[in-house]
């Protein structure tokens, strides 16, 4: 049936399914672009051979909280975690950062999941299933865990 011999009511219903497919690639269009966007700027960074100040190569300060007591920072590492799983050494970015490294893994997947939903027209609603509160504190486990590890690694205790 075409365009010009269905009624005003269907035409409608058309119009709306065809705004729904494409307001339905914006949050994929989005996901994709800062995943992307991140990845590929993790990837243009030397990492850091201390595994911490590799984000100074951005531009941005050292962190005030390491120069203020000589210990990390909780976040401390994330960027040359980043720049290590970007440039495929993954087994160095985990023991640089884990929390860092499983991000940036997670980033990836996530890249890939919502450039595969962008294409096709899929929707990324089974993905809101994951996040439930059990997942915030297991995140906040493995943050809290990391920056226990990158404390120690740092103050050469391990």
């Amino acid at each position: 049936m075409s365009a010009q011999t269905l009624s005003q009511p269907e035409t409608a219903v058309a119009a709306a399914r065809a705004s729904r497919r494409g307001s339905a690639r914006l949050a994929p269009a989005i996901i994709f672009i800062l995943g992307a966007s991140i990845l590929g700027l993790s990837a243009c960074l030397t990492p850091d051979p201390t595994g911490l100040g590799t984000h100074t190569r951005l531009g941005l300060p050292p962190c005030g909280f390491y120069l203020a007591t000589g210990y990390p920072c909780p976040t401390c590492g994330y960027t040359t975690a980043f720049a290590l799983a970007a440039h495929g050494r993954i087994w160095a970015s985990l023991r640089t950062q884990p929390a860092g490294a499983v991000l940036a893994l997670a980033l990836s997947a996530l890249t890939l999941v919502s450039g595969y939903a962008l294409v096709t027209g899929s929707t990324l609603a089974p993905l809101g299933r994951l996040l439930r509160p059990a997942l915030f504190v297991a995140a906040g486990a493995v943050v809290l865990g990391a920056w226990v590890y990158k404390v120690l690694l740092v103050s050469h205790t391990l």
